[in-house]
């Protein structure tokens, strides 16, 4: 099985502030992302992956992981093009997210964020409120693979939930507030991760869900602030709605989707 891995760090267990996914501080938690990835990885060493390091500049999982794990193709570093979602193509049979996060505005969610944290209020696309998982699945549901498995916050869960039937998840922690969470024991983290992937890897490609968007698609981009909206306004297929609001539209999606990551570069994540 062909099986494609994005990694987020905001949504792992022991994961609450900052400083914690943050590469070059004293209290970057690189060694607990890698241990919960480990326990991923375990249960999937008969197939085949590519592993697509998408948190910050994409310099998170150590290329020393692909000795104990010669099944996996590691993607990495800085600005890229499709970024988290570097490598998806029709040829894959499902995809996994690990270490997401709920979107931008949800009530007591640790490090909510949708793409940019400093300049993304809000995204909207066919008026359904965006977040990562949503729009990133879109983007592999255009290529027809589906989303099976996301690692992620009870917060996230719960936005999840309108819009898959089938989904495996694993629940890695309870966020409290935007930087507070109540971890459960490592121990039982790690056994619940090996666990799910094993349940998921035993479904059929057919039983998981294609996430996608119907034509034409409209994302409304709302930033922090007017001088954002000024940036990106001379973007083709971009109209200015107000002050803090974009919008573009197109019936391909992955046109939507570049152009988020346009938006994204342009202002500065």
């Amino acid at each position: 099985m062909k099986i494609y891995i994005s990694f987020d760090f905001e949504g792992l267990g022991g994961i609450a502030q900052w400083n914690d996914v943050t590469k070059n501080n004293k209290d970057y938690k690189q060694t607990y992302a890698v241990r919960q990835l480990k326990a991923l990885l375990e249960e999937l060493k008969e197939h085949e992956i590519t592993l697509s390091d998408s948190h910050a500049e994409g310099n998170n999982i150590p290329w020393e992981i692909t000795e104990e794990f010669p099944n996996v193709k590691l993607i990495s570093g800085g600005i890229r093009k499709y970024y988290m979602m570097t490598g998806i193509d029709e040829s894959f049979d499902r995809m996994i997210f690990f270490g997401y996060h709920a979107g931008v505005g949800e009530k007591y969610s640790t490090m909510d964020h949708t793409y940019s944290s400093s300049s993304i209020h809000n995204i909207w696309i066919n008026k359904v409120e965006m977040n990562e998982t949503l729009i990133n699945a879109a983007y592999g549901g255009s290529f027809g693979v589906p989303l099976a498995m996301v690692v992620g916050d009870d917060k996230l869960k719960k936005q999840l939930n309108p819009y898959f039937k089938h989904l495996y998840y694993v629940e890695t922690k309870r966020s409290l507030g935007r930087y507070s969470a109540e971890f459960k024991p490592m121990k039982q983290l790690l056994e619940k991760i090996k666990s799910t992937t094993k349940e998921m890897i035993d479904k059929n490609k057919e039983y998981f869900d294609v996430y996608t968007f119907n034509s034409p698609i409209e994302m409304i981009v709302e930033f922090s602030d007017t001088s954002k909206a000024d940036m990106v306004e001379s973007m083709p297929l971009t109209e200015r709605i107000d002050g803090r609001n974009v919008k573009i539209s197109s019936d391909n999606y992955r046109v939507i989707f570049e152009a988020l990551l346009a938006i994204t570069y342009i202002c500065g994540a």
